[in-house]
């Protein structure tokens, strides 16, 4: 019998990378407002899976990130996207886009 939590599970680790680069396509973000952004969206993450995860795709390449002053305490780490980051988003982007259609395929085909 399938684990359908653990299914659900990988399924949301797999998309985590995408959508943390879906978050910081268009500014740099604190982590902190990763987290949240990520709650909105119904994406549960805590910050010991979140901070590995940036440091790796820093480590890859797809990340960067710049100190700012902060008005609350110390400075903030605040991720953007390199050129590699946005190249890897623009083929993630893809990637999504034939998953959703060809799930969709096998949905709508499928009538239960």
């Amino acid at each position: 019998m399938v684990n359908v939590d653990n299914t659900k599970s990988q399924m949301r680790k797999g998309m985590l990378e995408y959508c943390i680069l879906l978050l910081l396509r268009h500014r740099p973000l604190y982590a902190n407002d990763i987290i949240s952004q990520l709650k909105e969206a119904e994406m549960i993450v805590v910050e010991g899976t979140l901070y590995p995860l940036l440091n790796r795709l820093k480590k890859d390449g797809l990340l960067k990130y710049e100190w700012q002053e902060s008005t609350q305490g110390p400075p903030r780490k605040y991720y953007a996207l390199t050129e590699d980051g946005e190249d890897a988003l623009q083929q993630l982007d893809a990637s999504w886009n034939e998953l959703a259609k060809t799930v969709n395929i096998l949905h709508e085909n499928n009538p239960y």
